[in-house]
């Protein structure tokens, strides 16, 4: 099967782990074994294990990485990815890499129902397993419907447009993500119709985020990963929007903090020493010429820290 995706700030990445030969490694978003492959190539006595939610990106990855004896394909949840680096034996790592959201297979596949783009059945499961945004859609109430957008789409016509959806489904379920594009659409005022981008980006990002449980599993697997590594183990984390960023910046803040002491006291009395320290300040965002090759990384971010 062929599991396409692009990934961004590729090279950058890759040089952010900083890999050797003999060390161990860990993908926790294998998507379609790019990086996987990139870190593979490096190692010689070291190990790498690829973790991924997604049946076919596993599929994907285990073929495309059959040549390489050093890896370890797993089908699971990177929030698990403290457990499943137990049972492969594969603790401490030497870095972690994690590349967050969806990928490009996942928005081009039509019937995976990612993408307003497409007429499909309106799906969004990552896992293929558990929820979809079908039922989200068609059995949450107005109020609930507009946290989500308002929560996970940072959308201000939240409210209008749950209410918007409700309204339409008392003619029937919502079937599609282009039925579900054009409600969403018709609930927004005319004034932000006429702005760049389709109105229903932020509200099916919502869906997915939700549908996915995507910022829970986000910051239980930042903290496995900081778990597994080795001191001087690096993790690297590409994010795709403010709310995945946000989550990744904060933790990593944190491990990078030292003394919580208050300010007036002449010495440290906390014992409290930093357990991180960030390899860029502000994190790293795409060259202009990545841009122009691929414009969905405009939102990019990535960040690293390297465990003291």
């Amino acid at each position: 099967m062929e599991f396409h995706h692009k990934p961004v700030l590729f090279e950058e990445t890759i040089a952010s782990l900083d890999i050797q030969p003999d060390g161990n490694y860990i993908d926790g978003t294998a998507g379609g074994g790019g990086h996987s492959e990139a870190i593979a190539r490096r190692l010689t006595s070291g190990r790498l294990l690829s973790i991924d939610q997604d049946p076919d990106a596993v599929a994907a990855v285990r073929q495309r990485l059959r040549a390489y004896p050093c890896v370890t394909v797993y089908h699971g949840e990177f929030s698990n990815m403290a457990q499943i680096a137990k049972a492969c034996q594969m603790e401490p790592v030497n870095g972690v890499l994690l590349d967050i959201g969806v990928s490009s297979h996942q928005l081009d596949t039509p019937e995976r129902g990612f993408s307003y783009h497409y007429e499909a059945p309106r799906d969004m499961r990552m896992s293929q397993e558990g929820i979809s945004a079908y039922d989200l859609v068609n059995e949450l109430s107005w109020q609930e419907l507009a946290q989500i957008i308002s929560r996970y789409g940072e959308d201000k016509n939240a409210k209008r447009i749950a209410m918007g959806i409700v309204k339409a489904r008392e003619n029937g379920p919502i079937e599609t993500t282009t039925q579900l594009a054009e409600i969403i659409k018709a609930s927004v005022p005319a004034a932000v119709r006429r702005e760049q981008g389709h109105p229903a980006r932020k509200t099916f990002q919502a869906l997915r985020i939700a549908v996915n449980q995507e910022l829970d599993h986000l910051t239980k697997a930042l903290e496995a990963a900081f778990s597994l590594l080795a001191p001087g183990g690096r993790l690297a984390v590409i994010t795709f929007h403010s709310l995945e960023d946000r989550i990744v910046k904060q933790t990593m803040q944190s491990w990078c903090k030292g003394c919580t002491c208050p300010p007036d006291f002449p010495v440290c009395v906390c014992g409290n020493k930093p357990k991180a320290s960030l390899l860029y300040k502000k994190g790293l965002a795409p060259s202009e010429a990545e841009l122009e090759e691929n414009p969905r990384s405009r939102s990019a971010r990535l960040r690293v820290c390297i465990k003291l």
